[in-house]
């Protein structure tokens, strides 16, 4: 019989589970809502990824002193790690530092909000979280000074919890396949979003009005699209966790501050995993680990890259465009049409084999000469991006109460926050420090742990 993790916290159970009639058409129906609420916010965020360093540059020249005073401690690491100085280096490293600072606010953010959504609903901290995102857009719109744009990306990283409670959504449903399916399906909204929603903020930079600065559109479309978001969710958006399955107590709901903003408690899953049997506790503590270095290893070669190509290929910005166009197009052809198809039960499979996938796609990236074999790298790369991350979802989807589901996603979607804000500083001090081919070998290499780690799953289930 097949072995199924994903049906819950517990593993003692392996038989298949018959949904309540209709409920296969509910939760196709929440599939697509969530679907389209993510697209939405997703093409409103990303509308700012190609305008970054142009907006770095603008500030550096018309700021009042603020920008340079950080500009000054970016230049002091770039001579640390042996960077040339090219201006071009520099804006990638100064993005990729405010990068940090976004992603380590998610990481305090994200499974607060999940836990909080335990407590009031999903529904409701959805739009509150929605509203921040407005509130972040709009201050970017009117910005003319750099304090005040750093101000609305904190906002912004705070206010990004509505990503975690997707996931929580998805995980609200009954059944494991539509669980696999939904969780694929995010995959699918963010691949289309970070593919179409830079081009049409580089678009809209370049369509700027008489008198604005050139980020305004872009900003105004951001706006637009959270305004959007918002009345989507209002109509359309169901309450997937009723009253009588919430947390009755707030306080009882968070645990402790400590539990889900500490790193140590957040690998531990502390504030959840009191109620866990021990090896659905081990499993779940693994599965957390595996998450957090795959996106750390990942993150790293997504933001090297950028200095690989123009250094090795001299990739101009329209080029770099285009071939991450076909890395997000892939990934989202590969997740719309294979990954949600994957069986509950095998996406740990999916995932050992997506994650080895890796390692000769890190090496032949890192050792790269021509474009033929970076391709083939950028191929292997999509299609284990596209894989991990859903499936691992999916099957932590399943672990904890159902008025733990929000806090578990959370904490997920935290740890891999934690992961994105440290993996490209590390990375680029390595590249710099040692070449690419270095660089690129050890993290290929470093994925081999992730694959022990879920070896060590695997085992504990057959031992079930």
């Amino acid at each position: 019989m097949t072995e199924k993790m994903s049906l819950g916290a517990s593993l003692e159970s392996r038989k298949p589970i018959k949904e309540p009639p209709g409920a296969e058409k509910g939760s196709t129906q929440v599939i697509t809502i969530v679907f389209v609420a993510l697209l939405i916010d997703l093409l409103g965020f990303t509308l700012i990824l190609p305008l970054l360093p142009s907006i770095l540059d603008h500030y550096s020249k018309n700021d009042d002193g603020f920008y340079r005073t950080l500009q000054h401690g970016v230049d002091r690491f770039a001579e640390v790690i042996g960077m040339p100085p090219e201006r071009k280096y520099n804006s990638v490293l100064f993005g990729g530092l405010i990068g940090s600072i976004f992603s380590i606010l998610q990481f305090f953010a994200s499974p607060l909000t999940g836990a909080a959504s335990d407590s009031f609903g999903r529904k409701p901290v959805m739009l509150l979280t929605v509203i921040g995102l407005i509130i972040s857009y709009t201050l970017w719109a009117i910005s003319r000074s750099f304090g005040l744009f750093l101000f609305s990306r904190i906002i912004g990283g705070i206010s990004k919890g509505n990503v975690s409670l997707s996931t929580a959504i998805i995980a609200d449903l009954h059944c494991p396949k539509a669980r696999s399916k939904g969780m694929a399906m995010i995959g699918v909204a963010f691949s289309l979003g970070f593919t179409f929603g830079p081009m049409l903020g580089a678009y809209l930079a370049m369509e700027k009005g008489k008198g604005d600065v050139f980020y305004f559109q872009s900003a105004i479309f951001a706006v637009m699209f959270a305004v959007t978001d918002l009345i989507f969710i209002v109509l359309f958006l169901p309450e997937t966790l009723p009253k009588e399955k919430r947390v009755s107590s707030v306080v009882s709901g968070f645990q402790s501050a400590t539990g889900l903003v500490s790193p140590w408690a957040l690998f531990q899953f502390s504030a959840v995993s009191q109620r866990m049997d021990s090896p659905s506790k081990k499993n779940l503590k693994i599965l957390g680990l595996v998450y957090f270095l795959y996106l750390f290893l990942f993150s790293g070669l997504e933001y090297t890259l950028s200095f690989l190509v123009h250094q090795h290929f001299q990739f101009t910005s329209m080029e770099q465009g285009k071939m991450f166009f076909f890395i997000g197009m892939t990934m989202a052809v590969i997740q719309g049409g294979c990954t949600r198809q994957i069986k509950p039960g095998n996406e740990l499979k999916a995932v050992k084999r997506a994650i080895m996938l890796s390692i000769p796609a890190f090496l032949l990236i890192g050792w790269s000469t021509n474009m033929i074999v970076l391709g083939a790298g950028l191929l292997f790369y999509s299609f284990a991006a596209a894989v991990v991350v859903p499936c691992l979802s999916a099957v932590v989807s399943g672990y904890g109460s159902e008025s733990q589901k929000g806090a578990v996603m959370g904490i997920l979607r935290s740890l891999g926050a934690l992961a994105r804000a440290f993996g490209p500083i590390t990375s680029a001090t390595v590249y710099w420090l040692a070449g690419a081919e270095v660089c690129f070998t050890v993290c290929a290499f470093l994925f081999l742990v992730p694959l022990i780690l879920l070896g060590c799953i695997h085992e504990q289930m057959k031992k079930e």
